[in-house]
């Protein structure tokens, strides 16, 4: 049976309910034919610990914010970051931090530091691939590594790999979908009669948006995850700053009424199609659909994504686009794609 190390880059939401599977649910990971175990984490709170026998994951687990790897076997009370992925004892290191928007980093460079030291990465985080995809994606190649993102777009629901894996075969024309599930919550809620500003608070009262919505509203997470569809689905090789984005901001309550008394539903659609001169056009903007478009029926904080094909017309998946443990199968999903690799190298 394989076990594969894993070194935890930020130790938040996603990678403590990671920790907790691996903990609780070993039975899990050994039906899919290896066996994962902890033995770093880095965290900016905690700062860092490494333990290659395997960390105890009850005992950090139980650790409360505020509190410091200082003092355990292997601890500090720095993050380290970067003397923590080059040189633990990690196969895989599972990037989960927060990433500036503009520049990715610092995901960047902790990709970039994992795959230069031979190691595989599996992330959660949209900057380091919107922003430098291609680049980390060539650069792990070069290192025998593989780079695996899938949780960027949907959190745990596939949308990459099942465009990857089941639609092949196929002319892939475009891709649509509601990949923010905040502002789709809001517009619902403004179904509902609400005001902008009132669904918003809503919002942020249950969860759905930070106390900063801005990223959510006017549209630039979801340019992100464009250019993410755009780049990898359709080769586009854009930026994410080519994508022209209109966010939510400017949707009245009227707006959303004289809509719904026609048949039609505001959504925040983010698309990249292909035209027929081959260029790649890639858009976010808040767009009223008629009732039998296979997006509008998508309510509350679910995202979805609707493929043109050539031979099978729209293929929508829909899931949930947040949640510490849904990402967090992401992050196994790409443990998955490691694996099968790591098989595949064997083999040659």
């Amino acid at each position: 049976m394989t076990t594969y190390n894993l070194a935890l880059i930020g130790f938040g939401g996603v990678n403590r309910a990671l920790a907790e599977l691996i903990r609780d649910e070993p039975q899990r990971f050994l039906t899919l034919g290896f066996e994962l175990r902890v033995v770093a984490i880095t965290d900016l709170a905690f700062g860092s610990l490494v333990q290659g026998d395997g960390v105890d994951l009850d005992a950090v687990l139980a650790m409360p914010r505020g509190s410091s790897f200082d003092g355990l076997p292997g601890g500090s009370p720095d993050p380290r970051n970067e003397e923590v992925i080059r040189n633990s004892p990690a196969d895989i290191v599972v990037e989960a931090t927060f990433t500036s928007p503009i520049d990715g980093e610092p995901a960047v460079s902790h990709v970039k530091w994992a795959i230069e030291s031979g190691k595989h990465v599996v992330t959660t985080n949209k900057g380091p691939v919107a922003l430098s995809g291609p680049e980390l994606s060539r650069l792990a190649a070069s290192n025998g590594v593989r780079f695996e993102y899938e949780g960027a777009v949907m959190s745990g629901t596939p949308v990459i790999r099942l465009a990857h894996k089941m639609l092949g075969g196929l002319e892939l024309r475009a891709v649509q979908g509601i990949l923010n599930g905040t502002s789709n919550y809001v517009l619902g809620r403004m179904e509902a009669g609400l005001r902008l500003d009132e669904a918003i608070a809503e919002a942020q009262e249950l969860g759905y948006a930070e106390a900063d919505p801005t990223a959510d509203i006017g549209g630039s997470d979801v340019r992100l995850k464009v250019a993410i569809l755009a780049n990898e689905l359709l080769g586009a090789g854009i930026h994410p700053r080519d994508v022209e984005t209109t966010g939510i901001q400017d949707i009245t309550s009227d707006d959303v009424a004289k809509a719904l008394a026609s048949g039609l539903r505001w959504k925040l659609i983010g698309e990249a199609r292909r035209e027929a001169d081959g260029r790649v056009v890639a858009t976010v903007q808040p767009i009223a659909l008629p009732s039998d478009h296979p997006l509008a029926g998508i309510s509350g904080a679910t995202n979805a994504a609707s493929f043109t094909t050539d031979l099978l017309g729209a293929v929508t998946v829909s899931g949930p686009g947040a949640g510490r443990v849904e990402t967090a199968y992401a992050l196994i999903s790409d443990i998955m794609a490691v694996n099968e690799f790591a098989k595949g190298a064997v083999r040659a």
